[in-house]
């Protein structure tokens, strides 16, 4: 029987049984494909992440790595740059970066198993007690859900999204571009009510180009991509003939979308516990910051007499780091989805700096 079994060697996944490897657990982490493999995102790292990767103990100086030292606002005839409050941002592509993690996580001790989907949890004295793999049956003191936003092994358990969570929408495309070593992270705020633009320098040639909004009955990131893309500069190089693949998208479970965080024998981190911020949809930071609770919160458990009772701690212990943001970010959702309330927001908020500095911090 294993310490604790993995489903998903997303970054939450991959942090989470790093943690836990290097506090000597016997981790096993299923992944149902291989690396390298790729992922909807925007690429864009936070300094809040950077630290979180700097505490996983990931080398920040090797190659693939490329730093930003702020984002820039653009919306309703104003342009703001903003250093950000704390550090420097990085952008890798998810091709990189979740590879990197999951090969850290063996690094560091624990088992990784590629192409391998799991297919049921096990259950014991009503509690989970394992998964069922299509090549067999594992066994673990506690299984940990990292399986993304649809998350079925959650789904198989009864645990679904709450439908009065906000769930974003997102698309992004790579293009090669002049752009790709641009030192800030660009974000376009009013393309949509409730919808937001971004453009992400990789330093690699290629700018990621994407757009994200709250999912309503007919969200089209296609065509507002699109209609946005069409004016800008053909300099800038955001064309059909300098597009790196086609226009991908992903959905956004948002603020704690799917709880509990815990069941008996069953552990959320990341996607899978809703864990995005619904002011901005970042979703990485929280995902690595959940991973290292999860960890802090496990050895702690396995330490104890009462493991179970420690467990238990570990929704308020996630609620207590991000429950607040959260809230606001819930409440920021429903405003913006006003399209007068968005033009008025970004109009008021672009024309006072200081304003903008502190809601970024």
């Amino acid at each position: 029987m294993r310490d604790v079994i993995v489903v998903g060697a997303g970054p939450a996944g991959s942090a989470v049984a790093r943690h836990l490897a290097r506090s000597g657990l016997d981790v096993l982490v299923l992944e149902k494909t291989s690396f390298p493999r790729e992922k909807v995102c925007g690429d864009g790292l936070t300094p809040r992440a950077v630290q979180e990767l700097r505490t996983l103990g990931v080398d920040l100086t090797a190659p693939g790595w490329f730093p930003n030292k702020g984002i820039r606002l653009i919306g309703a005839g104003h342009r703001l740059e903003l250093p950000w409050p704390d550090g420097h941002g990085l952008t890798r592509t998810r091709a990189d970066l979740d590879e990197l993690l999951a090969r850290s996580a063996v690094t560091a001790g624990a088992e990784l198993r590629e192409n391998t989907k799991v297919t049921a949890p096990l259950r014991a004295n009503g509690r989970v007690s394992g998964v069922r793999t299509d090549g067999g049956e594992h066994r673990a003191r506690l299984v940990i859900a990292a399986d993304g936003a649809s998350s079925r092994f959650c789904v198989s358990l009864g645990l679904r999204a709450r439908r009065d969570r906000p769930i974003g929408i997102a698309g992004r495309r790579y293009f090669r571009s002049p752009r790709h070593d641009d030192d800030h992270l660009e974000c376009w705020l009013d393309l949509a009510p409730a919808g937001y633009g971004w453009v992400f320098g990789m330093g690699d040639g290629t700018c990621n180009v994407g757009v994200a909004l709250l999912r309503g009955e007919h969200p089209d990131y296609h065509r507002l991509l699109s209609r946005w893309l069409a004016p800008l500069p053909p300099s800038w190089g955001f064309t059909e003939e300098n597009a790196v693949g086609p226009v991908r998208g992903a959905a956004l479970p948002m603020g704690f979308s799917r709880q509990p965080h815990y069941l008996p024998g069953l552990l959320l981190v990341g996607d899978s516990g809703g864990m995005v911020n619904p002011s901005n949809g970042e979703g990485i930071a929280y995902a690595l910051e959940a991973a290292r609770i999860a960890a802090d919160v496990i050895t702690t458990a396995f330490s104890s007499a009462f493991p179970e009772r420690v467990l238990r701690t570990y929704p308020s212990a996630i609620k207590h780091a991000n429950g607040g943001p959260f809230t606001l970010g819930r409440a920021f959702t429903r405003a913006i989805d006003d399209p007068r309330i968005m033009r008025l927001a970004t109009r008021q908020g672009l024309s006072r700096p200081a304003l903008m500095r502190f809601a970024l911090k």
